[in-house]
């Protein structure tokens, strides 16, 4: 998709919040810092639309970004950071959960992993999560330019292991902001969701 368009519509805390009509539902998830912000700055060919921060856990709301007038990125609040007060983490959790579950506009989830990490015990929930609740996903390993392309295939062998991966029911693609790699093809699965009734 060609993007020249991008708002930042809302950022939501609750139900009531959330954009009204029926345009499809993209969110991403991840671990604290594992480049959402970049992915997402990445396809929608933007420098720094979608707040990036050196500070783990600063996002506390659902953003939801409008692109084209066709589609909203949703940018979920990272997890697993152990600065973040145990009651700020449960009331997130609770705002996501509602927010995943719930919501008929929303299509898939991009849920990220760090390429040069095995996931961490809080991916493998989330992935889990979502496959139990039938959400369509696309598990995307974050920064694999900062492992060698030799490593590639360990890495998404190690990942997929990990994660019980099921190839049924999720798909799964190597990422770089820096080089770019592996953005068609994330955005040829976030076009198919949206193309799905």
């Amino acid at each position: 998709m060609e993007v020249h368009n991008v708002e930042l519509t809302i950022s939501a805390v609750q139900p009531s919040q959330y954009p009204e009509g029926d345009l499809p539902e993209i969110a991403f998830v991840g671990r604290s810092n594992v480049g959402k912000s970049s992915l997402t700055n990445t396809l929608i060919n933007r420098k720094a639309f979608a707040r990036t921060s050196s500070q783990p856990g600063k996002t506390q709301t659902l953003n939801f970004y409008k692109v084209e007038e066709q589609v909203y990125f949703v940018d979920v609040p990272g997890y697993g950071y152990a600065k973040v007060s145990k009651q700020s983490r449960e009331k997130w959790g609770q705002m996501i959960e509602k927010y995943l579950s719930e919501r008929p506009q929303l299509k898939g989830v991009v849920s990220l992993v760090d390429a040069r990490h095995a996931p961490s015990e809080e991916d493998i929930a989330m992935y889990n999560w979502l496959t139990y609740f039938g959400i369509p996903v696309l598990v995307v390993a974050t920064k694999a330019d900062k492992i060698s392309r030799g490593k590639w295939n360990k890495a998404e062998s190690q990942i997929k292991h990990s994660l019980e991966f099921d190839a049924t029911a999720s798909d799964f693609e190597m990422f770089s902001s820096q080089t770019k790699f592996g953005k068609e093809n994330v955005w040829d699965w976030i076009e198919a969701r949206m193309a799905d009734e």
